[in-house]
């Protein structure tokens, strides 16, 4: 039955219950719901805004296992629903629906998941789906389906287009340029690598893991002796490397800003995590570049050029938002902000117009790992594959086959489903088995990886690639029962890691995880025959191809384009309006005071925090770096900074570049 608790504040709360409360549990309830009243209606009038009914959304996840701790048996949902005027009130369309009325069906779902489809046509298929093949991919896929004798399934072909996207694979910086019909002999990918390769320095690990390590200094780990128990905490000298990463999430923020910069910052956190066989996360940075906002009337630059007709969110709701996102997931996660970059910039000339309509967000941070952990292990035939975190639901689909085109390519409802969700209680607690098991005096994790854009396709088929591995379809936890086959295998729900663990060490890890409560799924193991293949309970293979079949012989992207050369007019002033001009610049976002930014966010949390984004008494003044400490008593730590010049780089790129870096180094030195 479900139950509607009324909060002071008028919002209801329906709960569903497998049995009748007793006097005592609707106390607690009651409390618990900040002193909400039961109602004694089993269906409520009017219209309501809430959760989509097929989605068990986090805070509920979160609500229910507090009702388990404080001994509530048999509570299976809660959620929130809020009262509103009509069916034409502003709501989330991503996160939440309109309800004409509540009542006891609020929970049921009639879908039932979709059948396996077999494709016909996979022009059509890619085009019906918005998985941005290209014309090359889709005739590598014909002809696969030839030479397997059999039309390729809806998850196989799905299942491609993520794992080999330009997001995954980096298929345009790894491809081939032609420009002004001459073959360049470098793609940009083994241009950008050239710079380790002729200056290796302290480098221990690039472009070949989740994140990059460099060597650090030997500090100390302060940590408990054993994890699975409660112990002593005991200190330790540990040889470290140091973790950077940085990663945009653009597409996602530009669609749903929230949710799009807070998974970006979470996944940037996973993938520090997911560095060698475990490393662990400190701070973080982050960069937000719109158009100009617009928020009021009167700035003379802002209408230059007109406002567009925005897909999504407006650049003001997008600043807004987007830092609300970041900034709320590592509060929550505990992980301070302490260095970043805001950029608003429009520029008409030339009969072009430049502009961040689809905007940047860059998250980035430090961390560490043990020199131990620094490169991931082999993996060996008979190992278990284990998947720490939430249930799959039919969010994320797509993300890294969407994001790798223009955004408003595709539908509305093809791009919303392509965003992702944030749960960072969820990452914690996964976050904390990692860390557990890295501060151990053995390691049992052989192979880490995060479940970013494909979720368990990208994520799992990198643990077995050497190997080939079988996932029982089975022991995969579903939140969503309507999902299709190729939705639980691809959908990119928050927040998960998979991992490779050897039996003999599963109950230990498990004994962790119980501890820290995250969910942890062992969902299959390393195969010896090379191949990648999902199983349902019923023996049905909707994924069942060879390695190099999904992503060995993928054909390479081809790039041709002419040389453009840009000539912009020299810039024009009146020194006698200098003070206008001052006034105009202080105006600008990038100028004028980041509080707005700064005030919302943790800037300290961990106790290693030397030097955050603010200074001073007041906190007002910016900092050029941020710098952490490795450990708590030691001298050593990490300076970290951000550099940027697309105003120069569009007159200059070279000069924009080496101005970008040359603004990074000076921050810090």
């Amino acid at each position: 039955m479900v139950l509607f608790f009324k909060t002071p504040e008028q919002q209801i709360i329906a709960v569903d219950v497998m049995h009748e409360l007793s006097a005592r549990e609707v106390e607690k309830l009651s409390w618990l719901f900040g002193r909400a009243q039961l109602l004694a209606e089993t269906c409520l009038d009017g219209w309501f805004v809430g959760p989509r009914k097929e989605m068990i959304t986090q805070w509920s996840t979160n609500a229910v296992e507090i009702t388990q701790n404080m001994g509530l048996e048999g509570i299976s949902r809660i959620e929130e629903y809020f009262p509103v005027a009509n069916g034409n009130a502003e709501h989330d369309p991503m996160l939440q629906r309109m309800y004409d009325g509540i009542d006891q069906k609020i929970f049921e779902i009639d879908k039932k998941p979709d059948p396996i489809v077999y494709i016909d046509d996979i022009v059509a298929y890619n085009a019906q789906e918005g998985l941005a093949l290209s014309d090359e991919e889709v005739k590598y896929l014909n002809d696969l389906s030839k030479k397997l004798g059999r039309k390729l399934t809806d998850s196989e072909v799905f299942g491609f287009s993520q794992v080999n996207s330009e997001h995954c694979r980096h298929k345009i910086f790894n491809g081939v340029f032609i420009i002004d019909g001459e073959e360049k002999e470098s793609s940009l990918f083994k241009l950008i690598k050239r710079t380790s390769e002729e200056n290796p320095n302290k480098l221990v690990s690039a472009y070949k893991d989740n994140v990059a390590f460099n060597k650090g200094p030997v500090v100390e780990q302060f940590a408990p002796a054993t994890q699975d128990k409660p112990d002593f905490f005991e200190i330790k000298d540990i040889d470290t490397v140091i973790s950077l990463k940085a990663e945009t999430h653009n597409f996602p923020t530009t669609v749903e800003p929230f949710n799009g910069a807070a998974t970006g910052t979470g996944g940037e956190i996973r993938d520090r995590l997911g560095g060698g066989k475990a490393s662990l996360p400190i701070a973080g940075t982050a960069v937000y570049m719109t158009s100009y906002p617009r928020s009021e009337e009167g700035r003379e630059w802002e209408e230059a050029m007109p406002p567009r007709k925005w897909l999504y969110q407006t650049p003001e709701q997008i600043l807004i938002k987007a830092s609300n996102g970041a900034s709320d997931f590592g509060n929550k996660f505990g992980q301070p902000l302490i260095c970043g970059s805001l950029l608003t910039f429009e520029h008409a000339e030339n009969y072009k117009k430049f502009a961040y309509d689809k905007v940047i967000m860059l998250a980035g941070g430090v961390g560490f790992a043990t020199m131990r952990d620094a490169l991931k292990g082999e993996a060996e035939p008979g190992e278990k594959v284990v998947v720490m975190g939430g249930d799959n639901y039919r969010i994320g689909m797509g993300g890294g086959a969407v994001s790798s085109v223009e955004t408003g390519r595709y539908a509305n409802a093809i791009e919303l489903n392509a965003v992702q969700r944030a749960n960072p209680e969820m990452q914690k607690r996964v976050s904390n088995v990692i860390r557990a098991l890295a501060e151990s005096n053995e390691n049992p994790i052989i192979s880490i990886h995060d479940h970013g854009a494909g979720g368990h396709l990208n994520a799992l088929s990198e643990l077995v690639e050497a190997t080939g591995g079988k996932i029982d379809m089975a022991e995969l936890p579903v939140g969503d029962p309507t999902l299709s086959a190729k939705e639980i295998v691809g959908n990119e729900s928050q927040e998960r890691m998979g991992m490779l663990i050897a039996e003999k060490n599963i109950d230990h890890v498990r004994r962790i995880a119980e501890r820290e409560r995250a969910p942890m799924y062992v969902v299959g193991e390393t195969t010896d025959d090379h191949r990648f293949v999902f199983e349902q309970k019923d023996g049905v293979r909707p994924i069942d191809l060879n390695m190099e079949d999904m992503f060995g012989k993928a054909p390479r992207t081809v790039m041709r384009d002419e040389t453009v050369e840009e000539k912009y007019e020299d810039v024009t002033y009146n020194a006698a309006d200098i003070h206008q001009y001052v006034e105009q610049v202080l105006q600008l976002e990038a100028v004028a005071c980041k509080d707005w930014l700064t005030n919302k966010v943790d800037r300290s949390v961990t106790g290693k925090v030397a030097r955050q984004q603010c200074q001073g008494e007041i906190q007002l003044p910016l900092s050029d770096c941020g710098v952490v400490a490795l450990d708590y008593r030691g001298k050593a730590g990490i300076a970290t900074s951000i550099g940027h010049a697309p105003q120069a780089a569009m007159i200059d790129p070279a000069a924009g570049s080496v101005l970008s870096v040359a603004e990074a180094l000076t921050n810090i030195v």
